[in-house]
């Protein structure tokens, strides 16, 4: 059976193959500079997880969480780290963003649950 994990990245490459199959510059465009902007700069990636994770729980985007989740993961980012990042939020967006931070744990449990760490 199928988790929230396998769910979110099933459907998210799913729409956005349909999505980008669309003969619309616009999206295209808009789609590219969002890749552009999480690449290594003046800051590097895992800084900008960080900082896009944040945003995302301020602006209560439960999808945003869950990618930001992932891909701070991926840079290495910790749970200790994760959670400092999650207490930025609920600073930044107040209480309303408990609730996406009860979601966000409980994603980021199901994640490490599928992706132990091996070291």
């Amino acid at each position: 059976m199928a988790g929230r994990v396998d769910d979110f990245n099933e459907f998210r490459a799913r729409m956005n193959e349909r999505i980008l199959g669309e003969d619309n510059r616009a999206i295209k465009r808009f789609f590219g500079v969002d890749t552009l902007t999480y690449e290594k700069g003046v800051l590097d990636v895992r800084t900008k997880e960080m900082l896009g994770l944040v945003s995302s729980m301020v602006l209560r985007c439960d999808d945003c969480v869950s990618y930001h989740i992932q891909r701070c993961r991926e840079e290495g980012v910790t749970d200790a780290e994760l959670f400092e990042v999650f207490s930025v939020a609920l600073v930044v967006g107040g209480s309303i963003v408990i609730p996406h931070l009860r979601r966000a744990v409980a994603f980021l449990d199901e994640w490490n649950e599928k992706n132990p760490r091996t070291a």
